[in-house]
């Protein structure tokens, strides 16, 4: 790997990385739902008007449309407690001024919703964070917006005569002007029948942006431009593949850059697709290897009827033996170059998933391997808030639950592992660079070859309900592997291993442990 720049690095590609992200612990935050600020003051500042009225209650269980009303102050008011988990990076779910709590239906990109706090929050967030050394990243969601976004909105006032009737894919009988747009679906016919517009997954409230007309293509890469310049480090890019226009996705990359050197793009596409990574996105969503992780440490714990009631985890969560976990390791491993695999954004959930902890039907020795394992393998881990504690959650909504407000709620033994696996990575470039393979299986355990440089790793786990032994190779010539203390889970201290004399490693690991040994 050739250094270009000091802010980026080289792959075989032909485009270049952040190096910072190959660092980077991430943290997802619903903004709805994280904190609201100790100081009413601040938002009434930031607002001109304060809260506009009656929310959810913040522990009541969340609803599809309720608002909880927490803010980017509160978030911002809550950074030393990243700061103390070892989190050097946040990933925002949608803040642009939307009527959605999730704020996937935008009609400002260029204004922070009021309910967050407006701009001056997120100028606070900013800021604070920057002093942390933590970066921040921000969900870009372009491929469709809300019907409030100003260009919908004059074409629904005005019909086909709009100046931004080609913002949006219309039907042919809106575009002649023989009816006029209706943004309500009505009986019979198809989707552009019922509604005059195209919509994302034939939902009325998201309008799809016609990307390949120049106006609003120019007008979404100078969003991407607008936030960089304010200070954000990076885009999450909503559902990228949907949008096909040829070099959209390019230009947007290039304008940002020219910005920002150091910024990072991820795209939300849940499957292997190192071929739109190329001149476009620095790394994926690694859903695929998030499913590899959850079907291993799960074993004979996934919640048959959590998965079930998912849309695309029922089709990609199973229990894996130690040989499908191998192959679909060694996948997720070999099919982007070894730099972008360490781009990769990789994650056990997020506000479209479950629950780590419900998907493992509340059982704590899983949920702390998966954690183990995510935070161990190369690739960005992001965490989702509150899943270091163990938050409970299905399917959306329930999943965005708020996050307890108690600074000491949760199992404050899981969130002791999380600190200690981060602080581990942090001061062991071997567990955040380089590569990974199986070296080493038995009936129910594996043990994980980690290689950076000289350094080397053992992730040695046993997701079963009974011990198992593995005989691992030497990991290196080297002096002998330390092993690493997991605080916060007890039978991990029960694992044992013996150095043979040809410098192998022979490991007992009880049900539902794992050791770290790292060397070099």
């Amino acid at each position: 790997m050739k250094a270009r720049s000091k802010a980026r690095q080289e792959t075989d590609t032909s485009h270049t990385l952040p190096d910072w992200v190959q660092d980077a612990v991430f943290y997802q935050v619903f903004p709805d739902r994280f904190a609201r600020s100790r100081d009413p003051g601040l938002v009434a500042a930031a607002t001109a008007y304060g809260a506009p009225g009656a929310l959810e209650p913040w522990e009541a269980p969340p609803t599809q449309n309720g608002f909880k009303g927490g803010d980017l102050f509160g978030v911002a008011e809550r950074l030393d407690e990243l700061v103390d988990l070892g989190v050097n990076a946040l990933y925002l779910n949608p803040i642009f001024t939307s009527a959605s709590n999730h704020r996937y239906h935008a009609y400002d990109y260029l204004a922070v919703d009021p309910l967050l706090g407006g701009d001056a929050a997120l100028r606070r967030l900013l800021d604070e964070a920057h002093a942390r050394g933590i970066r921040v990243v921000l969900d870009g969601v372009f491929n469709h917006s809300g019907r409030g976004f100003w260009p919908f909105h004059h074409l629904m006032e005005t019909g086909a005569e709009s100046p931004y009737r080609d913002w949006f894919r219309l039907d042919g009988d809106v575009i002649a002007g023989h009816r006029p747009l209706n943004a309500y679906p009505r009986s019979g016919g198809g989707q552009e029948a019922s509604l005059g517009y195209q919509a994302w997954w034939n939902l009325p409230a998201l309008p799809k942006i016609n990307v390949a007309h120049p106006p609003a293509a120019e007008y979404l890469w100078s969003v991407g431009e607008h936030w960089l310049r304010f200070g954000i480090d990076g885009w999450r890019l909503d559902v990228p593949d949907e949008i096909d226009v040829p070099g959209f996705w390019e230009t947007f990359r290039a304008r940002c850059l020219a910005v920002n050197p150091e910024c990072y793009f991820v795209g939300e596409i849940w499957e292997h697709a190192p071929h739109w990574l190329d001149g476009r996105f620095d790394g994926l969503m690694n859903y695929p290897l998030g499913a590899a992780i959850l079907g291993f440490a799960g074993a004979d714990h996934l919640s048959r009827e959590t998965i079930a009631a998912h849309n695309t985890y029922r089709r990609t969560i199973r229990k894996l033996a130690p040989g499908a976990f191998t192959e679909a390791l060694h996948q997720a491993m070999g099919v982007y170059p070894q730099p972008t695999v360490e781009a990769q954004l990789n994650l056990v959930g997020s506000h479209d998933t479950p629950r780590v902890h419900n998907v493992m039907s509340g059982d704590g020795g899983a949920v702390r391997l998966a954690m183990l394992l995510m935070l161990t393998l190369p690739g960005a881990p992001n965490i989702y808030y509150g899943d270091e504690i163990g938050m409970e959650g299905g399917d959306d909504p329930d999943c965005r639950r708020s996050f307890p407000v108690d600074p000491n709620a949760g199992d404050r033994e899981l969130r002791a592992l999380v600190k200690g696996l981060i602080a581990a990575r942090h001061a062991n470039p071997v567990l955040r660079r380089g590569t990974a393979q199986v070296v080493a299986s038995g009936a129910t355990a594996v043990a994980i070859l980690r290689s950076s440089g000289e350094q080397r790793a053992i992730v040695a786990l046993n997701p079963g309900d009974a011990a198992d032994r593995l005989v691992v190779p030497a990991p290196t010539a080297g002096r002998a592997p330390v092993q690493l203390a997991l605080p916060g889970w007890p039978a991990a201290a029960d694992a044992r291993l013996t150095r043979g004399d040809d410098g192998s490693l022979d490991v007992e690991l009880p049900a539902q442990s794992a050791l770290v040994l790292v060397s070099g």
